[in-house]
């Protein structure tokens, strides 16, 4: 495929070795907070998350055949049936709920692979595409101010000066730098809003010291290290959660689809992304990771760099490998504070909903038809609002619900409303 124009690096275009580096650097810091964000609530080891998460993201550009740009980090949807089973069956237990859940999207991806994608375009046309993309941005707003906001569970005044100006810094980095350095401004962000963040005297920098340069992660291997036995409730708890992160899965799908110009749907199919999330998430599973998924920060970082190779992502990866072995650097890394990443996390959630906006104008909806209006104003105030579906021990977050009801109305609302039609006679 041509080179496009507007973009700096393209899918399949690998970079110089120089920018290569700090491009992957730039993904690895924008998702690595809330990759060990999640094991560390859960009690799980933060450095085997991070190993699953390069891991299972290289596998993942292997099934995709190397065309899409994403990166699989921890998924926060399993995190309150996780923390249950931490505290009933251990570690064996949520081992075999990761990986029902990622023979789920395997059988998810079977099927697919014997019906065919087509029904894609019926069920998700801009209408609902666009509304979808809003709403993975903005929904996730209220923990980007959380992480600038509230230090423990005060309002911290120096948080929130720490994450304006690395949000300022940002901006300005992404609007006036040329060259390399236009090309990473949300590691240069990170970097200088690290520095602000020490001169506030909110780092850390104890753990850093005491960690040791090597440090092998804790892996945990079910079935080998702990007695043979099936785990029925831990795997009947996260296996049905399977289909709540498909739909947040599809949504990231969309977003790439309109960032790169391309149909992922297509090629190389929705079967295949399918089986590359749900092998990451198996794989995860055997090492001691939680179950991944694609990350919105990610793809926030793709917006706004221009850059979309997948040589960039895989780089990005194999850091996350290296790192989960060097023990400073990833004391280091994870004592950058809250409001730092909450103020890269504006900018980044923020391109994710324009980008949803921009799905919607590109395709000249008319907002003037109630069919638009309603089916949009549904899928946002829901998705926004996480207004979600809790039924016994399994809970289906806002967005899921937002998108199921945003596809049925599709479906059924008719053209024009019985006013419009009278009108239009």
């Amino acid at each position: 495929m041509a080179h496009r124009d507007g973009v700096v690096l393209d899918v399949d275009e690998r970079p110089e070795f120089g920018q290569w580096v700090g491009l992957s650097l730039q993904h690895m810091f924008s998702m690595f907070g809330s990759t060990v964000l999640v094991p560390i609530l859960v009690g799980l080891n933060p450095g085997i998350a991070l190993f699953s998460s390069g891991v299972g993201t290289l596998m993942y550009l292997l099934i995709t055949r190397h065309k899409i740009p994403a990166y699989m980090g921890s998924s926060f949807s399993f995190i309150v049936p996780m923390m249950a089973l931490m505290k009933s069956t251990g570690y064996p237990g949520i081992a075999q709920g990761t990986i029902a859940v990622g023979c789920v999207y395997l059988l998810v991806s079977l099927i697919v692979t014997m019906i065919g994608s087509d029904w894609i375009d019926r069920v998700l046309p801009p209408i609902v595409v666009g509304p979808i993309v809003m709403v993975i941005g903005l929904s996730l707003a209220s923990t980007a101010a959380k992480d600038a906001t509230l230090n423990g569970t005060h309002y911290d005044l120096r948080y929130f000066a720490v994450a304006m100006l690395t949000l300022l810094v940002t901006i300005a980095f992404n609007m006036f730098c040329k060259g390399f350095l236009g090309l990473i401004p949300i590691l240069l962000g990170i970097v200088c809003g690290y520095v602000i963040a020490c001169l506030f005297g909110i780092v850390d920098l104890a753990p850093v010291a005491a960690a040791h340069w090597f440090s092998l992660p804790d892996f945990q291997v079910p079935f080998v290290t702990y007695q043979p036995h099936f785990y029925w409730g831990a795997i009947l708890s996260m296996a049905p959660i399977a289909f709540v992160t498909m739909t947040e899965h599809m949504g990231h799908i969309m977003v790439l689809n309109e960032l790169t110009e391309r149909n992922y749907f297509k090629d190389p199919g929705l079967n295949h992304t399918l089986a590359g999330d749900g092998t990451a998430s198996i794989i995860a599973g055997f090492v001691g990771g939680p179950p991944v998924t694609s990350y919105g920060e990610n793809i926030g970082v793709l917006a706004i760099t221009r850059v979309h190779s997948v040589y960039v992502l895989a780089g990005a990866a194999l850091f996350a490998v290296f790192f989960s072995f060097v023990g400073k650097l990833s004391a280091l890394i994870e004592s950058i504070p809250g409001p730092v990443i909450g103020g890269i996390s504006f900018l980044l959630f923020g391109v994710i909903a324009s980008s949803g906006l921009r799905v919607m104008i590109e395709d000249q909806i008319d907002f003037n038809k109630k069919r638009n209006l309603m089916i949009s104003s549904v899928i946002l105030v829901i998705g926004i609002g996480n207004a979600y579906l809790k039924l016994g021990q399994y809970q289906f977050s806002g967005l899921a619900v937002a998108a199921v009801l945003g596809i049925v109305l599709n479906l059924i609302l008719p053209d024009e409303a019985a006013s419009e039609r009278k009108k239009n006679n």
